[in-house]
């Protein structure tokens, strides 16, 4: 019951003990008009309340951080008698916002809300509750919305960086042509074509089929680059207003760049997931990129296994490995050592610093100690 209806009520009470007491018929009037107005508001906010219902649509399921999305909310009732307008309780994002809807019953009332995408991650927008009112204000009433939330998927979005140098001996070029010059050792054999080399003709398979074979020889794949991405929670911004959500921002953007660059010309990328929701990704196709941003968006970046323990079970992966990217909010010796032995092991090594204070003399030791060892370490800020 609102204050209005409480002031209703108390008048209510007033003029019928004066009626009863004086016997006045003015009093008999106000106290008879004040209970039709009361059990008017009851009937009709409890008719709306009964059959109330509401339903919401995104416009699309993913986005990139920066855009915006569509949401569709309709509310409706079927409560003949005249009520106020329907009023929403939306929820997005950690925050509460009141919508409101037209009160004509039968029909579906539609308010559309853009859904800014400021950060990565999976937000649910959704109607919590509906708000019911009576054509005179005099009482409130409150409905859970059983609707379902509708989950808004912010992706990261690449930037351009500096491609990373493959050191595996080679790109894998070299070995192609040694593999395709070692003829103890073929795959397979096809049939002679114009402009084959005399040397790969299989001569004895030949005189057998009566019909000239060449010799196929198996390619090598190219080496991998391999992203180590820290899931733990992010070190610093809590100076800056929402610094942990850009950090991770920034964390998870990095990690899609680097892999965007490397996957255009075919380069096989991993990308082990170390978080609360374990995963790998591996591919050498562009196109299987979303799958990459799906993945980190659903990463909450909170309990994710120690880093400096990361870089030590990644070790294994070294012999098919050219390039690995670290990329991490925190640098301490035992990340430095890590990722040391990461590059004596053989391949190039880059170290992506994600922090807004790249100045600070505190990581001046650690940078130094990582440059010695031919790592290339990069700084980036949050935006």
């Amino acid at each position: 019951m609102t204050r209005r209806g409480l002031a209703a009520l108390t008048a209510l009470l007033t003029s019928g003990f004066c009626a009863l007491s004086l016997g006045g018929a003015l009093y008999y009037y106000i106290a008879i008009l004040l209970l039709v107005l009361l059990a008017y508001s009851l009937i009709s906010c409890l008719w709306a309340r009964q059959t109330a219902v509401c339903r919401q649509h995104l416009n699309t399921p993913h986005v990139h951080r920066g855009e915006t999305a569509q949401l569709a909310l309709k509310a409706e009732h079927r409560c003949p008698l005249p009520i106020a307008p329907l009023m929403g309780d939306f929820s997005y994002a950690g925050q509460q916002i009141d919508c409101a809807f037209g009160a004509a019953p039968f029909q579906a009332h539609e308010r559309r809300l853009p859904l800014t995408a400021r950060h990565v991650g999976q937000f649910d927008a959704r109607v919590t509750r509906l708000v019911i009112h009576d054509l005179f204000g005099l009482l409130e009433m409150k409905k859970k919305s059983r609707a379902q939330a509708a989950t808004l998927t912010v992706l990261p979005r690449p930037f351009d960086i500096e491609k990373p140098r493959i050191t595996l001996g080679d790109d894998g070029s070299a070995a192609l042509a040694r593999t395709q010059e070692d003829y103890n050792a073929p795959e397979d054999v096809r049939a002679y074509q114009p402009g084959d080399a005399m040397k790969r003709i299989h001569w004895k398979l030949s005189s057998r089929k009566r019909e000239i074979l060449v010799r196929r020889f198996e390619t090598p794949a190219p080496p991998d680059t391999l992203i180590l991405l820290d899931c733990s929670a992010p070190l610093g911004g809590e100076s800056v207003p929402e610094g942990k959500e850009n950090l991770r921002d920034a964390l998870c953007e990095t990690a899609v760049a680097v892999a965007s660059l490397q996957m255009e010309d075919g380069s096989p990328v991993r990308l082990p997931i170390y978080g609360d929701q374990a995963n790998e990704f591996s591919s050498d196709h562009k196109a299987s990129l979303t799958l990459l941003q799906e993945m980190l968006a659903c990463q909450p970046f909170r309990d994710g296994e120690d880093f400096a323990r990361v870089l030590n079970l990644e070790l294994r992966r070294m012999r098919r490995t050219g390039a690995t990217v670290v990329i991490t909010t925190r640098l301490d010796a035992r990340i430095v050592e890590g990722v040391s032995r990461i590059r004596r092991m053989g391949p190039s090594a880059r170290l992506y610093l994600v922090t807004y204070t790249p100045d600070s003399p505190d990581y001046q030791p650690f940078v130094s100690r990582l440059q010695h060892h031919l790592v290339e370490v990069c700084y980036v800020t949050p935006a």
